[in-house]
C-alpha cells in the first residue's frame, strides 16, 4: 500500500505519455529531440533518474541545461543555455549520421504496422498532394532523425484513424515494408523504431517480422481496448503488463518545475 500511495490520481493522457517517455530514457545517452512533449520527457528524466542525458536540438545546440525554462521551438535561444556545443543545423544532423545520437524522439499524425510515420498530408497521394484533405506540418527534422538516429522513440495519440494499415504519405521511415534488410537497402544508418508511446499503450516491434507488438497497456486500458483502437492487427507480447501510473513526484515536477505555464502540457481544470 505504501507504493500505491505514491501514485498520482489526477494525471492527463499527455502527462502519462511524458512520464512513460522519461522512464524509457537511460542515463548518459544522447537524445535528439524536437520541442513539445519529447523535451518535457527529457527534462523529467534529467530531474529523476538520468541526470547525464545529453539533449540535441535541431538548430545545433548539444547538451544544454534547460534551467531557463522550456524552449518554445528548436531555434529558441534557451536551447543554447550552457550548451557543450553550438555549431548549427548541419552539424547537429551530422552527429546523427555519424552514429552519435542514441535516440531520436519524434511523432506523427499517422503510423503503420512497421513504424513508418506520416506528418505531411491526409488524402490520396499523389493525386491530392496539392489539395489534400488536411495539410500537416511536414517532416521538419523527423525524417532525418528516423533515418539516422540509432533508435527512435515515437509518441502518438492512440486512435484507430491514426494507426493505419496504409499511410496517406510516408514522411519518416520506420521498417519500411518490414522485409529483412529493408532499411539497409534504402541507405538508412539507424536501427529503426524502438518504442511507440501512446495514450493507450507502450508498443515495440517484433525482431523477425518488424510488425508492431503490444508490450504494455496504460492505466485503465486492456489488450482488447488497445486493439479496438488500432487500424491493424497487433502482435501481443507473451508478458504484456500494465504500465505503472505516474508518481506524485513525477507529476509535481512536470506541473511545477518543467512546464508551469502549461505551454506543452495542458492544465487539468478542477
Amino acid at each position: 500500500m505504501e507504493i500505491l500511495d505514491t501514485y498520482a490520481d489526477d494525471f492527463s493522457p499527455q502527462e502519462m505519455i511524458v512520464v512513460a517517455g522519461a522512464r524509457l530514457l537511460e542515463n548518459n545517452k544522447v537524445v535528439f529531440a524536437g520541442t513539445g512533449l519529447p523535451m518535457v520527457a527529457i527534462t523529467l528524466a534529467q530531474l529523476t533518474h538520468a541526470p547525464g542525458i545529453i539533449p540535441v536540438f535541431e538548430a545545433g545546440a548539444v547538451g544544454p541545461r534547460l534551467t531557463r525554462g522550456l524552449p518554445l521551438s528548436v531555434g529558441d535561444s534557451r536551447t543554447t543555455s550552457k550548451a557543450m556545443y553550438l555549431q548549427g543545423l548541419n552539424s547537429a544532423f551530422e552527429l546523427a549520421q555519424r552514429g552519435f545520437c542514441d535516440y531520436g524522439f519524434i511523432g506523427g499524425a499517422e503510423i503503420d504496422v512497421y513504424g513508418n510515420l506520416n506528418s505531411t498530408m491526409i488524402g490520396d497521394f499523389p493525386a491530392l498532394y496539392q489539395s489534400p484533405k488536411v495539410r500537416l506540418p511536414g517532416s521538419g527534422g523527423a525524417s532525418d532523425m528516423a533515418a539516422s538516429c540509432e533508435r527512435t522513440i515515437i509518441i502518438m495519440v492512440h486512435e484507430k484513424r491514426r494507426f493505419k494499415e496504409k499511410l496517406s504519405y510516408l514522411t519518416s521511415p520506420g521498417f519500411l515494408d518490414g522485409s529483412p534488410g529493408a532499411r539497409k537497402r534504402a541507405g538508412l544508418v539507424g536501427k529503426g523504431p524502438y518504442r511507440v508511446i501512446t495514450t493507450r499503450a507502450v508498443l515495440g516491434f517484433d525482431n523477425e517480422t518488424r510488425r508492431m507488438k503490444l508490450l504494455a497497456t496504460m492505466p485503465g486500458e486492456t489488450v482488447q481496448s488497445v486493439q479496438e483502437n488500432t487500424g491493424f492487427d497487433l502482435l501481443v507480447d507473451d508478458n504484456v503488463y500494465q504500465f505503472e501510473p505516474p508518481s506524485r513526484e513525477e507529476i509535481r515536477l512536470v506541473r511545477d518545475e518543467i512546464d508551469p505555464e502549461g505551454y506543452f502540457i495542458k492544465k487539468i481544470i478542477k
